[in-house]
């Protein structure tokens, strides 16, 4: 009985697997002349993810010894309470339909407990790199924009070990980074994201001279800054988003669409006028504390037009927005993004100051700097770039990846290529009380 239950496991591991393989064209669909499935599919396959997750979600926790992820079960109920709050306002079509894609997405750090496994982040991670990089290289002349980056999040999910990986696959990693950021240099996202995971990699270079103290340092700068800049920018003393006021000049990429040339503003200010909207919706409509829920938007004087008048929705609404704190804001109030905010701080807590082995520390900066980049950007999609964060904030989580050495991790980190490699299934068995 007991083997029948852990080869159960094991196949649920390897479906979530496949489907995070699979995700990668959801990711990436919006930017692609060759768009895959539709809308009832993607429900599917998420509903099948959550579905596992939810199913196997006991088997990797014990919450009589895991009170740190308390923040993780608050943050769960918490979006379903908003959830269900917004099947009693949806009123409309438009309405209902983004309470369910929302849903699913408020629901995708159920892979929280999955990842607090090394066995199951491996079997994810090794399967994305059997079978995703070899679908991205068929796919790749059909994608543009953003596309590509949005496609080969798990390459900049490795860059975090970058050090340690053999030549073959330093080379493969760097090449792959490189053309996701200069395919389209104008998709800022992309160019950042792979940036910044490459930079916290070179601390590696320096773990046996970097002070503790150091590491936690950055990390609250990262954790704190957003709020010090938006405080700055609402009493009008400094706006982050005006780069183009401070440098005094424009940074601009010329550009050819359709054969045209033309200059794009690199550093004109994109974000502001979105936290004005979201913000005067909120005090206007009185939801600051609990949110709107996930099955309504914000007001939208510049995107509202198009749903009000065109989707004939009645409501001049913006359901979602490119920065992600706004779209949890929105969503889930003050309450929810103060609960968001407790889990990047535990997690990166816990990674730094918790930990045997630096690349865990790295992790731990990187889930600090995507608190960060949320006020930027980071878009509220289930795709891609949030399964491998909330993988990230798992693996910070997870008492078994803080207790590995740097030689276990290395060792872990190669084994992700390593595909004809077999692991016992013992290393699936459930999580017990210690003494």
């Amino acid at each position: 009985m007991k083997n029948n239950s852990i080869s159960r496991i094991r196949n649920y591991i390897l479906i979530i697997s496949i489907l995070t393989v699979l995700i990668s064209f959801k990711s990436s669909n919006q930017w692609s002349t060759l768009p895959i499935g539709n809308d009832l599919l993607w429900w599917i396959i998420q509903a099948i993810f959550i579905y596992i997750l939810f199913k196997i979600k006991n088997h990797f926790s014990n919450p009589s010894i895991e009170t740190n992820l308390k923040y993780i079960n608050i943050y769960l109920i918490w979006n379903v309470i908003c959830i269900v709050r917004g099947a009693f306002i949806a009123e409309n079509y438009w309405e209902w339909k983004f309470l369910i894609a929302h849903g699913f997405l408020l629901l995708l750090p159920l892979i929280v407990y999955l990842a607090k496994s090394f066995k199951s982040v491996l079997i994810i991670v090794k399967t994305w790199f059997q079978y995703g990089l070899i679908l991205f290289i068929f796919f790749s002349p059909f994608l543009w924009g953003d596309a590509v980056g949005k496609f080969l999040i798990p390459i900049s999910f490795l860059l975090l070990f970058l050090p340690v990986l053999n030549t073959k696959w330093k080379f493969i990693v760097i090449i792959f980074s490189v053309y996701a950021i200069t395919f389209d240099i104008t998709a800022r996202s992309n160019v950042i994201k792979f940036i910044v995971p490459f930079m916290i990699s070179c601390l590696y270079y320096l773990k046996n001279i970097i002070h503790i103290r150091v590491f936690n340092l950055i990390r609250l700068l990262l954790l704190f800054i957003p709020f010090i800049l938006l405080l700055l920018g609402l009493i009008g003393i400094f706006n982050v988003f005006k780069l183009d006021e401070y440098l005094g000049e424009q940074k601009t990429k010329t550009i050819s669409i359709t054969g045209e040339k033309g200059e794009e503003n690199l550093t004109s200010d994109t974000r502001t006028f979105l936290y004005i909207e979201v913000i005067e919706s909120a005090l206007k409509h009185d939801y600051v504390l609990f949110g709107r829920t996930p099955a309504r938007g914000n007001d939208s004087n510049l995107f509202g037009d198009y749903n009000k008048e065109t989707l004939k929705i009645g409501k001049q609404e913006r359901f979602s927005n490119e920065v992600s704190i706004l779209n949890i804001f929105t969503w889930l109030g003050i309450i929810g993004v103060i609960i968001y905010f407790l889990i990047f701080y535990k997690s990166s807590y816990l990674a730094i100051n918790d930990s045997n082995n630096i690349f865990i520390k790295l992790i731990g900066i990187n889930v600090s700097f995507r608190w960060t980049y949320g006020f930027v950007e980071d878009f509220s999609n289930f795709d891609l770039s949030n399964i491998f964060l909330w993988l990230m904030i798992g693996m910070c989580f997870s008492k078994t990846f803080r207790q590995m050495s740097n030689s276990q991790m290395k060792n872990w980190i190669l084994s992700i290529f390593d595909i004809k490699k077999k692991y016992p299934r013992s290393l699936l068995k459930p999580i017990r009380p210690s003494n």
